[in-house]
């Protein structure tokens, strides 16, 4: 056999372990965590026993064979425990290997029971061979059974000198809080988009791997900060581009659609345009897109609008820049509950496409509802009424109550141009209760002309609502409206003009021979509110002697 056609004679390692850390400065991430180590370690304050907990990927087991490492770190005839090093000492490469003798890993998945549990307890008692310490790595502890977790817990809490336990875990809801207390915890976050992009760009420089860096923001986006998923997609993505690593090659191999695209379908549907809508889908699922995936990205586009509308943050860096100036315009220009319908209806069309026989069809369904709903007006913006409307007339009015202007009139369109500052009242009614709520209770009027409007605000006002009222009314009537605020009104608000009349019409009532004679014979009747008839209906008294009668 030639050298050219022999087997290589390094076999070939898969990322995720050829670029596993090795000591704690290799680990990408895990800040407060090894600061946290570090200062145990200078200290002399070893705990017993860790915890590690947190998603796939994220590094539990090799963080357990680094804190390993540094428990029996020993070179040049000196052993103490230590988190300062980078260079393998006696027992570090054995150890990262997992084939050390005084360093026993145990899958928890695979020995669950008791007598697993006893074999650790019984070895425990006996000095390590060559080490410091002997430590014991239990990987998905959570997995172990009552009885063994019953069985370890005296041990734990009073192990020998030379013994150290760390557990590794996924489900650290399933851990018994008795073995949770007597172990130090560190939760491994996921890692950043942006931390993990630059991970896999050095990588692909120490590789010699020419990589887009559009398609390693896929791959950290898709790995969803896993360290360990995000390299074994790059393994995936190295093989599939033939070397290069390309966004189109990449979005093949994942079944993704374009991120710019993903936008514009998100317009599309925004702007109520369904039959644009349905053919960005089929042209997505025409390039290898899967329709639960596009979906999947249209509700994390919606998330990222939603949260740029509300924390008036940056978009994410990792991001397309024409990406991330589309997500701002958006978050400026669309309404909270537009983005909410949005969103609910998202996380139900996912699961319907993910259950359906035909997924394309049942996403079709899902943005044609979508389309429909985005033209829906936002629920401040509907017209108030006091009473339910009747089919087909006038706002229905419960048996025995009089016609009165404030309740046959509140359906009424109010004036788009106001004239006063009750107009402007009346028109907020129709917009926005809360400014509603702060024209009528929160304002003194100074001085009212068309387009310019000066208030005094009350002690208890909003700040915003003098600039958000201007809007609102420039808004609404096409008009230029200025709202400007200043002290020294002691005009009263629309809402104090209101009560004194009704405290004026109370006392006139109280006055009347019949109203007396009422309040008389019931002792706890009392005049909740006095309302002004329109002309031809039937005076109070009328009404009461009908009733009585």
């Amino acid at each position: 056999m030639s050298d050219s056609t022999a087997p290589s004679a390094t076999p070939y390692t898969v990322l995720a372990r050829k670029y596993r850390p090795t000591h704690f400065g290799e680990l990408i991430g895990q800040a407060p965590m090894v600061r946290t180590l570090r200062n145990a370690f200078a200290h002399d304050r070893i705990p017993q026993a860790w915890m590690l907990t947190g998603v796939r990927g994220v590094g539990k087991t090799t963080t357990a064979r680094i804190l390993a490492r540094a428990l029996n770190y020993e070179k040049d005839g000196t052993r103490r425990p230590t988190v300062e090093f980078t260079e393998f000492g006696d027992h570090c490469k054995a150890i990262m290997e997992g084939r050390h003798v005084d360093v026993i890993e145990m899958d928890a998945a695979s020995h669950t029971s008791i007598n697993d549990i006893r074999e650790i307890t019984d070895a425990a008692r006996y000095k390590p061979v060559s080490a410091l310490y002997k430590v014991y790595i239990i990987d998905e502890v959570h997995m172990l059974s009552t009885a063994a977790f019953n069985g370890l817990l005296k041990t734990l809490e009073e192990p020998p000198e030379h013994v150290k336990f760390i557990f590794a875990t996924t489900e650290i809801r399933k851990v018994p809080v008795t073995v949770l207390s007597r172990c130090q915890r560190f939760d491994l976050r996921r890692i950043e988009a942006g931390e993990l992009t630059g991970h896999l760009k050095s990588v692909a420089v120490r590789e010699g791997i020419t990589a887009e860096d559009e398609a390693l923001r896929l791959i950290a986006r898709a790995a969803e900060g896993s360290v360990r998923d995000s390299l074994s997609l790059m393994d995936q993505a190295i093989s599939h581009g033939g070397g290069v690593i390309s966004a189109e090659s990449l979005r093949d191999m994942l079944g993704l659609a374009d991120r710019t695209r993903i936008v514009d379908l998100f317009e599309l549907i925004m702007k109520g345009d369904p039959a644009g809508a349905l053919a960005e889908l089929a042209a997505q699922y025409e390039v290898g897109a899967d329709p639960a995936v596009i979906l999947s990205d249209l509700a994390a586009f919606t998330h990222q609008v939603t949260r740029l509308k509300v924390t008036n943050g940056e978009p994410d860096p990792g991001e397309p820049q024409e990406v991330r100036e589309r997500s701002v315009e958006f978050a400026a220009g669309l309404g909270m509950a537009a983005l909410s319908r949005m969103w609910q209806a998202l996380l139900t069309g996912i699961q319907e496409v993910q259950s359906a026989p035909k997924p394309l069809m049942a996403a079709e369904m899902v943005l044609i509802r979508l389309t429909y709903m985005a033209s829906l007006p936002d629920p401040d913006r509907l017209p108030l009424s006091d009473a339910p409307q009747a089919p087909g007339g006038p706002p229905a009015r419960a048996p025995g109550v009089p016609r009165t202007p404030a309740r046959d009139t509140v359906a009424s369109a109010p004036p788009q141009q106001p004239q006063n500052f009750a107009d402007v009242a009346a028109l907020m009614g129709s917009h926005s209760l809360i400014l509603k709520q702060a024209v009528e209770q929160h304002m003194r009027l100074k001085s009212f002309a068309p387009g310019r409007i000066e208030v005094s605000l009350t002690e208890n006002a909003n700040a915003a609502s003098a600039g958000q009222l201007g809007q609102k009314l420039t808004e609404i009537t096409g008009a230029r409206w200025i709202v400007s605020v200043s002290d020294g009104s002691t005009a009263p608000t629309i809402h104090e003009v209101r009560t004194a009349e009704q405290i004026r019409l109370k006392a006139e009532a109280g006055d009347d021979p019949l109203v007396k004679a009422i309040l008389e014979r019931f002792s706890d009747a009392e005049i909740v509110e006095v309302r002004e008839t329109t002309q031809g209906a039937e005076p109070p008294a009328e009404q009461a002697r009908d009733r009585k009668g």
